[in-house]
């Protein structure tokens, strides 16, 4: 993809609550004279603080001088910008705040209606809804002997397949595998119906490059919903956001992954043949369409419920939070406000009561001598990152 303009900075948060909405109030001339002021320009934009709320300040045309404290006041010499406190339900009266959450969908997206549907986000709903749909059957089609297959096929495609490998060890080369044992891995994150590698470290890297900004693939900013899975179906959007993908050249001049790229739609389908060889419709219905659904809603809710709930702990400058519940049921990977801040770690449950699952798989290759060059963050790094009641 072709950049269209350098990565947001990342703004210094501060462990306060935002500061009151500025009015502007233009000065008129008509005005009586005892009631005349003379009204710098002044704007914002917005400022990241601990908690993911949004209030950066850019102050331009004041004619007196500026002072930034520890609380930040803003103080002009010459004359004073009009300021009036607004209530909170004044400045969410055009948005919507997520429930149970002080994340304000700010730039609210409607994905699924009022825009042209491109052949690529048709196939791709038609896959997600299909999947959804066959789940119907599961209660009519349960044995223990398919249930173990949609398990044991949640943790080889989940664990092995997403997170191991198209996450920590291709999007952010972690750590290094041999090359048989990389290709494997990234097969089994092939099966999880996710999109081919190539397509998924593309999205997922420039989601750290752009995260929670206006060019973020799949920000809450744009809605809960967007976040979670309605971005998926507007490719067109994301190339007008991001240009089409050229920060994979390290996969994509590997003929493995191209050949992957290139008969993607096979594999799953072999699979799915297989597993009805095996064991007949209950098998399809929970190794594929079961084991599928679940393995698709816990990774986005990585990318959803870890940018809504949860706390912080690192001064990342974007929603990132560490979410418990997303760590138990993705492998780790919920620990996400500790993956924004380091994001070329193996590890992303930094405490030792921090499960991550991925990672005790990472440690076990180490010890075993197939993983290697495994990163960590240094301490150094951990104390130049860490809130000041973390």
């Amino acid at each position: 993809m072709v950049l269209l303009s350098p990565p947001p900075s990342k703004s210094k948060p501060y462990p306060f609550s935002p500061l009151p909405q500025v009015v502007h109030r233009p000065a008129r001339s008509t005005f009586p004279a005892q009631t005349t002021k003379n009204v710098n320009s002044l704007s914002y934009t917005s400022i990241t603080t601990k908690n993911g709320a949004v209030n950066k300040w850019n102050c331009y045309g004041l004619e007196g001088k500026v002072r930034f404290s520890r609380r930040v006041m803003l103080m002009p010499i010459v004359s004073a910008a009009v300021t009036q406190p607004v209530s909170e339900n004044e400045r969410e009266s055009n948005f919507k705040r997520i429930l149970l959450s002080d994340v304000v969908v700010t730039r609210p997206r409607e994905v699924l209606w009022g825009r042209k549907w491109n052949s690529v986000d048709m196939a791709s709903a038609a896959v997600v809804v299909s999947m959804h749909l066959l789940c119907l059957f599961a209660p009519f089609t349960f044995n223990y002997a398919a249930l173990g297959i949609a398990f044991g096929l949640y943790v080889i495609t989940g664990l092995l397949g997403i997170t191991l490998s198209f996450h920590r060890n291709l999007s952010h080369r972690s750590f290094k595998l041999p090359k048989l044992l990389e290709y494997f891995f990234a097969y089994c994150g092939a099966q999880a119906l996710q999109g081919h590698p190539i397509d998924w470290v593309s999205t997922h890297r420039y989601h750290h490059q752009f995260c929670d900004s206006e060019k973020d693939p799949h920000s809450p900013y744009e809605g809960f919903w967007f976040s979670h899975m309605s971005w998926m179906f507007d490719t067109n959007t994301l190339t007008e956001r991001c240009g089409k993908p050229n920060n994979v050249g390290d996969l994509e001049k590997q003929g493995f992954y191209q050949f992957i790229r290139d008969t993607y739609v096979i594999h799953p389908v072999a699979l799915a043949a297989l597993l009805y060889a095996m064991g007949g419709f209950p098998y399809i219905v929970w190794g594929m369409g079961v084991r599928i659904v679940w393995v698709y809603h816990i990774t986005w809710l990585v990318n959803s419920a870890c940018h809504v709930w949860g706390k912080q702990a690192w001064n990342t400058g974007d929603l990132s939070r560490n979410n418990w519940w997303v760590a138990l049921l993705a492998f780790g990977e919920g620990w996400h406000n500790n993956h924004h801040a380091f994001e070329y770690s193996a590890r992303h449950g930094l405490k030792w009561w921090q499960l991550d699952m991925t990672w005790y798989v990472v440690r076990f290759l180490q010890a075993i001598g197939l993983a290697t060059d495994v990163k960590l963050p240094t301490d150094t790094h951990k104390q130049r990152l860490a809130l000041a009641d973390s």
